[in-house]
């Protein structure tokens, strides 16, 4: 376990949890951002490079597990994230549909930033947030940020608008 709140745990994902990734990563409705849900393969990828961060890093993105009943309903974490030649330390979060708007996103964020803050002593982190994605926005507004730039991230062939939303020690 890497954090615990009052209702939640924050660990690394395990080689074999594919099946619990796709759950979120390849429903069409949380992945609306990327342009689409996950297949197999960037799922199984999503974990390797999850698994490469911890060992390289000490961080990446989390399992979310519900402490009454052990269910993992998404992830938080930390991943560095390289935008027109700088690299943000990112807090980035995904949630099974069936459990938004009940405020564990934002119960997981703000553990994250405290652990980016506190353990690792890093002095600014961010989110990074497609311009479509209110309720993203929303939580990294409630986790203290404030938008500082927007920028445009390829991905899938497509220009997206997104903003990098900060907040400082």
């Amino acid at each position: 376990m890497i954090l615990e709140t009052d209702r939640l745990r924050l660990r690394q994902w395990r080689v074999g949890e594919e099946a619990i990734l796709k759950t979120f990563l390849g429903d069409e409705q949380v992945m609306y951002a990327y342009e689409g849900a996950f297949n197999e393969e960037q799922i199984l990828n999503w974990l390797e490079w999850n698994l490469t961060l911890y060992r390289d890093k000490g961080y990446g993105l989390w399992a979310i597990e519900r402490k009454s009943d052990g269910v993992i309903i998404g992830e938080c974490g930390l991943t560095d994230q390289v935008i027109d030649g700088k690299t943000y330390l990112e807090i980035g979060y995904h949630l099974i549909a069936d459990v938004w708007h009940q405020g564990y996103m934002m119960e997981a964020a703000q553990a994250v930033k405290n652990y980016a803050f506190t353990v690792l002593d890093e002095k600014e982190v961010v989110s990074i947030v497609r311009d479509t994605n209110i309720p993203s926005m929303n939580v990294a507004i409630r986790n203290g940020m404030i938008v500082s730039k927007r920028v445009i991230k390829q991905y899938r062939g497509i220009s997206m608008p997104h903003y990098i939303f900060k907040v400082s020690q």
